[in-house]
């Protein structure tokens, strides 16, 4: 519980600075959110601190926390860092200036129910996470009162929040008719003992739900439209902290639950789903000129190998899904970084704007390249150990599904090089005059950037990182419910 105690201080300080200080001082809000978060992130990586040296359980077993357990919120905490350093100019410009405390404490409850996501050990408890961390981000979404896109993504959103949660509730309502209880460990015994094929429809349900929250094909046609309407501080924020606490919920779930019918029920459902979402997810990626929209149709693509590591339902995949997100926070925010810099500076979000911006604004082509390079997966930069290691995971399993899985998740990697390497063409390659003039960053923005390029440049290549994660993985009790 330490590490929700810290975050419920982050926000009441907020909160107060926001209601109580002087007006002429609250431009220093987001400065001050900045290193509160910073502080407590570093702490959460300290088991004397905020982190977790053993296992509890809290609430009736309700609530659980771990040394794995709080890694992945640290990980969610480095993303919130950054996503709030690359915002501190967007939340005192003229138009956010009148919301930016909403901002941050709408931000901070939203993460809050994602910590109630990854340790909830009872539907009941995972529900009120989802809807915490779910509801608020429509308003976050709607916060650009000014333009009607974002009107028409908050809309969309709340509208598909709502309706996927009336899905997995309808699911949850057949588990509890099937099982009887509503704890993962009291419904995983039910299943053991008694199997039932109405099981089927109730997973599907609940697989449903928790899809359309990870942008999984066929539940991500919200994706796009709601990227591209939100502002650019909310969009990566979606893409990234909300993507991945989803994705190790959704580990946990599957296998605390659900893990004694990996073979009989959800393993193909799932084979199907992350087959359609890196293809579709690639595939429309290639169409999009809007920038937002394109890292939208990216981020679909990358839940898709996200979910190997559920697929792979074992340490290895865990620990692998773990790092994978970790990697995708560092290479989504650095794109997200350069398209808000240059939002920010002109209002432009086309790709076709990047034209010749290698000559214009050599460093932000710089970190822009690096990103796709390391999205794409390609070595020496982080994303190819990210690939490289989910889908050892997945191989790991040893069934021929799984080399099938992984040999066309192969496969549109190469297709996603193309789209990725768009990108680069058009700063690097296509001829022209630069469409945008040279132009300062500001800070934030810029020290966001140089943290994102390093963290890509690094993780690569310092190996103790994943090896740290796979070491919290195998001693997890989370392990022990992983059946092959």
């Amino acid at each position: 519980m330490k590490q929700e105690i810290g975050l419920l201080t982050v926000f009441l300080l907020v909160f107060l600075y926001d209601i109580f200080m002087p007006k002429r001082t609250l431009s220093g809000l987001p400065v001050f959110t900045v290193v509160a978060m910073a502080v407590v992130t570093v702490l959460g990586f300290f088991p004397c601190c905020l982190g977790a040296a053993d296992e509890v359980t809290a609430f009736g077993g309700m609530y659980f926390t771990s040394p794995v357990i709080a890694a992945i919120k640290g990980i969610l905490n480095i993303g919130v860092v950054l996503v709030l350093l690359q915002s501190i100019r967007w939340a005192n410009s003229d138009m956010i200036a009148i919301r930016r405390g909403e901002f941050y404490e709408l931000l901070l409850v939203t993460l809050f129910g994602m910590y109630l996501m990854i340790s909830g050990r009872h539907f009941l408890v995972f529900v009120i996470g989802l809807e915490s961390a779910s509801l608020p981000l429509a308003a976050m979404v709607a916060l650009n009162k000014g333009k009607y896109e974002s009107h028409e993504a908050a809309v969309k959103y709340i509208l598909t929040a709502v309706f996927s949660s009336a899905i997995f509730l309808m699911g949850l309502s057949f588990i509890y008719g099937l099982t009887g209880s509503l704890y993962f460990d009291g419904i995983y015994m039910q299943l053991y003992q008694n199997y039932s094929s109405m099981l089927i429809f109730a997973l599907a349900f609940v697989i449903a739900g928790i899809g359309f929250k990870l942008s999984l094909v066929p539940f991500h046609h919200w994706t796009a439209d709601v990227y591209q309407g939100a502002p650019t501080s909310v969009t990566s924020y979606l893409s990234v902290i909300s993507k991945g606490a989803t994705a190790f919920a959704f580990l946990c779930i599957m296998a605390q639950a659900f893990g004694c019918v990996y073979h009989r029920v959800w393993e193909w459902m799932l084979y199907a789903i992350i087959i359609l979402t890196i293809t579709v997810g690639n595939l429309f990626a290639i169409r999009q000129r809007n920038a937002k929209r394109f890292l939208a149709f990216s981020s679909v693509s990358q839940a898709g190998y996200i979910m190997l590591g559920v697929i792979a339902n074992n340490a290895m995949g865990m620990a692998a899904m773990m790092y994978y997100i970790l990697v995708y926070v560092f290479s989504n925010l650095a794109a997200f970084g350069v398209i808000q810099s240059v939002e920010n500076a002109t209002g432009r979000t086309s790709i076709d704007d990047y034209r010749g911006m290698s000559k214009a604004n050599p460093k932000l082509a710089f970190c822009m390249m690096l990103a796709m390079f390391s999205l794409a997966g390609i070595p020496p930069f982080a994303g190819f150990f990210s690939k490289f290691f989910i889908f050892t995971g997945a191989i790991a399993q040893g069934s021929t599904a799984i080399y099938i899985l992984v040999l066309i998740a192969l496969i549109n990697t190469i297709i996603s090089l193309y789209y990725y390497l768009l990108v680069v063409k058009s700063m690097y390659i296509t001829p022209g005059e630069p469409e945008i003039a040279t132009f300062q960053s500001a800070p934030g923005e810029r020290l966001g950037l140089i943290v994102t390029v390093g963290g890509i440049m690094l993780l690569g290549i310092v190996s103790p990182v994943y090896n740290w994660l796979m070491e919290l993985a195998q001693n997890s009790s989370l392990a022990s419910w992983f059946i092959q």
